[in-house]
């Protein structure tokens, strides 16, 4: 007794793909240019261009403007402490030691900067206020 012969369908071909390969996308060597990275770049160098020009420049309410400035440089930092504790994650869970280990301190080096930023601004108001 023979069995039927049953043959397989062919392979579907797959789908095209609609995002370019990895390899193609806008980067910076190990950073992926996307919308928040743009967005962080943009608010860092502002505030720290901002920061400059009301020390160089400005001489009336001068302390609440420098509060201002280190605001947005703490919350650029702290939004840069996130994306490094989000990319250690991802690092972790793929075995990739090293460079979590390396996300791990630079996102601690920025937490501490947005940190001192905080406390910068902080202390401006204080003062600004007695």
């Amino acid at each position: 007794m023979t069995e039927p012969s049953t043959s397989a369908p062919p392979p579907a071909t797959p789908p095209p793909a609609t995002a370019p390969p990895s390899g193609r996308r806008p980067h910076i060597w190990p950073l992926r240019i996307t919308l928040p990275v743009i967005v962080v770049a943009l608010a860092m160098i502002g505030s720290l261009a901002y920061i400059g020009y009301v020390v160089l420049r400005v001489r009336d309410n001068q302390i609440p403007l420098l509060a201002y400035g280190f605001v947005v440089l703490g919350a650029s930092f702290a939004a840069i402490a996130i994306g490094s504790l989000m990319g250690m994650w991802r690092a972790a869970s793929r075995s990739r030691a090293g460079r979590a280990f390396a996300l791990a301190i630079f996102g601690g080096l920025a937490a501490l900067a947005a940190i001192g930023s905080f406390t910068v601004a902080a202390l401006s108001a204080l003062v600004w206020n007695t």
